[in-house]
């Protein structure tokens, strides 16, 4: 299947997209590949598209060949907006291409129904746009699923389960309001330039309800402090919440002479609750 644009190599070759790593940009030209990240998002034709940092469009296209409703993309790198109003040329009305930092862009109020998010991310932002995606305020949230490429390291972060050293504070994020799984990895060589790591592509859908009650806040900060102190008992690194850990672990019902590493995402929950009544 084509689409009768010209080649992703040309379109950089004549625009001048040489990939700034200051902006975490890999260009991704294989439309294969770009192909199977966009069919690996689930059906498109019902749904509308938000994708972060599309760069000259590759996975934008492989998103509107697939047959996306109507593809959101947005775009920091002022030079990549030639090439992107190409393939709006080429799919009237079923593009809008938005000038801007995706950090700082409110994506919900882009979309008007049943929306997904399926990116490339910039490596340099992928991480903090995964943590506000997931901790959005409202939930369910306004996404239906995501579809994400990371670093592998940062993509067995967040499927790591309890007990082992990638397990921490992205896999409780992801983990206690989503379905996480990695489906499939993409070889540096396939990028322009080549990473010098391993592309995996991860799958999150957002649960109905969370895995177990929580404020997202307190539970954030109870996270962020058994992690801080990861190889301390928890009776010590829970100190760093500013309020005395052996009541808190009493009324959760968990031995502070366990490690946070060793909790389940249910555990976190329980310390979290306490800690919001506690305070």
């Amino acid at each position: 299947m084509t689409d009768g644009l010209p080649p992703l190599r040309d379109v950089i070759a004549r625009h001048g997209l040489a990939a700034q790593k200051a902006l975490g940009q890999n260009f991704l030209l294989d439309l294969n590949l770009t192909g199977r990240i966009a069919r690996a998002a689930g059906s498109l034709v019902d749904h509308e598209i938000v994708e972060v940092g599309p760069g000259p469009g590759g996975l934008t296209r492989a998103l509107l060949m697939e047959g996306a409703k109507h593809v959101t993309v947005i775009e920091r790198d002022k030079r990549c907006l030639p090439a992107l109003e190409e393939i709006s040329a080429a799919y009237p009305g079923r593009l809008t291409i938005i000038e801007g930092d995706a950090l700082e862009t409110d994506m919900g109020a882009l979309v008007s129904g049943p929306a997904r998010i399926v990116a490339n991310l910039p490596y340099n932002i992928a991480t903090p746009l995964l943590i506000g995606w997931l901790q959005n305020d409202r939930w369910p949230p306004w996404y239906s699923s995501l579809t994400l490429m990371f670093q592998k390291e940062v993509a067995e972060r967040i499927v790591a389960v309890p007990g082992g050293k990638a397990y921490g504070r992205l896999a409780v994020a992801a983990q206690w309001r989503c379905r996480a799984r990695m489906l499939f990895d993409i070889d540096r060589r396939a990028f322009t330039p080549p990473p010098s790591i391993t592309s995996t592509v991860v799958e999150l859908i957002p649960m109905a309800e969370p895995l177990a009650p929580a404020d997202p806040r307190a539970l954030e900060v109870v996270v962020a402090a058994a992690f801080g102190q990861r190889r301390k008992m928890l009776r010590s690194s829970l100190k760093s919440l500013g309020v005395d850990p052996a009541p808190l672990l009493e009324t959760a019902g968990i031995d502070g002479t366990r490690r946070a590493e060793e909790l389940t995402v249910q555990e976190f929950c329980a310390i979290a609750r306490a800690f919001k009544c506690d305070t």
